[in-house]
């Protein structure tokens, strides 16, 4: 990007198709979406398990009685286990249950299939180029913080 309009371009872009995605597998699985905030937790303890409350809230750089709320939340919804940890009875640890990673890979399975079809739609030369762009971006989300 050579300048800040090609950046706001890109970012309005990458948004959009977020929030399309989001809605579109979440229309396919035939369930509401979860709030944002419950999904980067749930992603946050799928990839450290066992992870704290402190540690989730220090990843997702967000306060420790807000993650308490989220893991309540989740809890209740039967998408995560809190479980003590057995080195100091005053550490809770948090798990994914089955019934989270159910939901998680079928989005994912939707998410898959919405951008398959899409992509196909695509001319070889325009499909070629999003391909190429993918190690690019990676590097920009782990540039502006990503992945936790």
């Amino acid at each position: 990007m050579s300048n800040g309009q090609d950046a706001a371009r890109l970012g309005a872009a990458v948004g959009e198709l977020y929030r399309l995605l989001r809605r579109s597998a979440n229309q396919r699985a035939n369930r509401a979406a979860l709030p944002l905030a419950q999904v980067e937790l749930l992603l946050v303890i799928r990839a450290h398990p066992g992870v704290s409350v402190k540690e989730a809230a220090g990843r997702l750089r967000a306060a420790p009685n807000t993650v308490s709320t989220l893991v309540g939340d989740l809890a209740t919804a039967g998408l995560l286990e809190r479980e003590r940890d057995p080195a100091d009875g005053r550490v809770v640890r948090l798990r994914l249950t089955p019934a989270a990673r159910n939901r998680m890979a079928d989005y994912e399975r939707h998410r898959t299939e919405l951008l398959t079809e899409a992509l196909s739609e695509l001319d070889p030369a325009a499909r070629d180029a999003l391909n190429a762009a993918v190690p690019h971006l990676d590097r920009l989300a782990v540039l502006l913080g990503g992945p936790t």
